[in-house]
């Protein structure tokens, strides 16, 4: 049971990103941004207003910080993968998320003063090897003639904008409980993507999209966070990282599924090199007794 919860957190996340291939011609990417939160908020919100209202005076003291945690993680990070979803196929965007947790070992380094491992990296390189495989389609000469494709390009910024989240959400420590910190990030990310939705092209809501909207507002947002941090209470955030790192491998699995993506040499070869690269630096880090004081 007690793997339950990072499981269930991951194949919800992996699923997500297969929904946003799934709702490129059914619903505007502004669209089921802003509604994805929206869902999220008004759900939360019987249960989080009246203990958010009561410490009202400590989060005026964090107000501009709660807005930027809420930009990045919500409305930059999600916004982009809805728009690169049209682009590239989910199973590139799920083996570009597995940059996540090396490029916040690298943003650590910066903001936080971790040192960074020979074997961070070792593997930062390995895994950005095998990232650029995958964007190139196994020919990593076309990347010198084309560049990056649009939709993976856009991948890459919103896992930085994520990465960067983490690394401040560790940085600055708001002392508030991880749920009504959650919840004014939501509203954060609802005012923050009104204009774009209000500005954008307009699909309206129907039968063939709601159910996106619900897994993406009620699932994504909202079970996967809970179930999250459930294991992070029970198991501890290093033995949790681990199971992020499952999230390419359940994203191209789902993909194949739902979508019928085919998984090519370059697939197999980069997402496998991207992995590798992450578990070589999780697993080769300093012993506790050589850890730099901001861990």
């Amino acid at each position: 049971m007690t793997y339950f919860f990072p499981l269930f957190a991951v194949v919800i996340w992996s699923g997500n990103t297969v929904v946003n291939k799934l709702a490129v011609g059914l619903i505007a990417p502004a669209e089921i941004g802003f509604f994805r939160w929206l869902v999220a908020g008004v759900l939360l919100t019987p249960f989080f207003l009246r203990p958010v209202l009561a410490r009202r005076r400590a989060i005026r003291a964090h107000v501009g910080r709660i807005v930027v945690l809420g930009l990045l993680g919500m409305a930059v990070y999600q916004s982009l993968a809805y728009y690169a979803a049209p682009l590239t196929s989910a199973t590139n965007m799920g083996i570009i998320l597995a940059l996540m947790p090396l490029m916040s070992m690298g943003l650590a380094s910066v903001l936080l003063a971790q040192r960074l491992t020979a074997g961070g990296l070792l593997g930062s390189l390995l895994s950005l090897v095998g990232v650029m495989l995958v964007i190139a389609q196994g020919d990593l000469q076309s990347l010198l003639h084309h560049g990056i494709g649009l939709g993976d390009g856009m991948m890459l910024l919103a896992t930085l904008a994520y990465a960067l989240y983490g690394v401040l959400l560790k940085k600055w420590q708001i002392p508030l409980p991880a749920l009504q910190l959650l919840y004014l990030q939501v509203l954060v990310a609802i005012v923050a993507l009104l204009p774009l939705y209000l500005l954008s092209p307009h699909q309206g809501l129907n039968p063939g999209n709601l159910p996106l909207v619900a897994y993406a507002g009620l699932l994504a947002s909202i079970a996967a966070p809970l179930a999250w941090m459930h294991g992070v209470q029970v198991m501890g955030p290093n033995r949790m990282a681990l199971f992020f790192n499952l999230l390419p491998i359940f994203t191209a699995v789902i993909a194949v599924v739902l979508l019928g993506e085919r998984l090519s040499v370059h697939h197999w070869l980069g997402g496998v090199l991207t992995l590798a690269g992450v578990f070589l630096a999780e697993r080769w880090r300093p012993r506790a007794s050589t850890s730099p004081a901001g861990r």
